[in-house]
């Protein structure tokens, strides 16, 4: 049982290293932008080096090219792991905006460096960093505590205020960041508490679990550092499909009232989609203000009573209330349409026959476009509707 339990967590070894790199590489440009996500992603990106060089692969090749290389690997780990430790905790203080503990996470990983190097070199000659299940550690006993207290130090500290602002700040994105790097963080100091189990006690009970420690805190990491890069693609294919939602409607507006349009229809809807006349982030919004403008412009043509007969002719067709509105003016824009493209005269001004609903008007008052495009997908939803023309 206690083989197949480390053998599980050595093979997620590769996963997990694979998943922090890409999170690093996707992250960095808007990380290394950002002050409140620059010490996140020097965390995660330290902590991909020093599980890269803690690969079973790595420490095997180490090992056969003799001591030397053995013990550079193994410092290196260590060193680039404390280095992580100290970077968990300057993200921590500049989430919280606490100078005091940014200056002490500096501080304090200078300090254990230090303490590291000079250890090393006061050891006993020696080749790989262990700790062997029967023996003393390897370089020295107080070689690995300096080293475990850095790490459960950072990640007690972690742990505690990620779990405390996770529950404070009301941004959603950085609540599930928080609370993915806290789990992991936890796993992480799971991890070097039966270290220091060993350490001192040789209590070696934990030790078959600790590889799959290691590698789920390496996973749960690269999903804290892409919880932004997750927020923006839900963010953007919600837009995409509105925006697929919105372009027969638009279409046939904008063909009717095509001064509203600050481009021409592309061929087709797809086309617009993959090659937007605008940036990608804009094309929602494009589409809703078009819309809305010409839908103004086409209230013009609107008979007297055609939206309350359109209303009454919706409730006919069992259509749902919270639909009828849309519905109706669906079947009012057609009219309004044909009668702009038929050359007809229209009531400009005060006389235009059409009242907009208030998710329009919401809009134009500086309300929410989300709301005003909701209400527009259910528009055009029901102008492509079979039967939508008609008295």
């Amino acid at each position: 049982m206690a083989a197949d339990l480390t053998a599980f967590g050595n093979a997620l070894a590769v996963p997990s290293v694979v998943c922090l790199w890409i999170a690093v590489l996707l992250r960095a440009p808007g990380a290394l932008r950002s002050p409140q996500q620059r010490g996140l992603w020097l965390a995660v990106a330290t902590a991909a080096a020093a599980m890269t060089l803690n690969l079973p692969d790595v420490v095997a090749y180490a090992l056969r090219r003799g001591p030397g290389y053995a013990h550079a690997i193994g410092l290196s780990r260590n060193l680039v792991g404390v280095l992580s430790a100290g970077a968990v905790l300057y993200f921590v203080a500049a989430t919280t905006r606490g100078r005091r503990l940014q200056l002490t996470a500096c501080g304090a990983t200078v300090a254990w460096l230090a303490a590291l190097l000079t250890l090393d070199a006061a050891a006993p000659a020696h080749g790989g960093h262990t700790m062997p299940p029967v023996g003393d550690p390897v370089p020295s006993l107080p070689y690995w505590l300096v080293l475990i207290s850095a790490h459960v130090i950072a990640n007690i500290v972690c742990v505690s205020l990620c779990w405390r602002y996770s529950r404070r700040t009301e941004s959603r994105g950085l609540a599930a960041g928080l609370r993915l790097f806290g789990l992991g963080t936890a796993l992480a100091g799971v991890f070097w508490l039966a270290y220091l189990g060993k350490a001192l006690f040789a209590s070696t009970w934990a030790m078959p679990a600790l590889p799959l420690l290691m590698n789920l805190h390496g996973l749960l990491r690269a999903a804290a550092i892409l919880v932004p890069t997750m927020f923006t693609l839900r963010r953007t294919l919600a837009d995409l499909a509105t925006a697929w939602r919105l372009w027969p409607l638009w279409r046939d507006l904008v063909q009717a009232v095509p001064h509203v349009a600050l481009n021409k229809p592309r061929a087709g809807r797809l086309v617009e989609l993959l090659w937007p006349p605008v940036p990608r982030n804009l094309l929602v919004y494009r589409k809703v203000i078009e819309t809305r403008d010409a839908i103004l412009i086409l209230g013009e043509y609107v008979a007297p009573g055609a939206l309350e007969r359109a209303r009454g002719a919706a409730t006919a067709h069992g259509v749902p209330e919270q639909r009828r509105t849309a519905a109706a003016l669906a079947r009012v824009l057609k009219e309004a349409r044909q009668a702009k493209l038929d050359g007809l005269p229209g009531q400009p001004g005060e006389a235009a026959a059409l009242e907009l609903p208030a998710a329009i008007h919401t809009s134009q008052e500086g309300g929410d476009l989300a709301d005003e495009a909701r209400f527009l997908v259910d528009v055009a939803r029901a102008y492509a509707a079979p039967g939508t023309t008609g008295k």
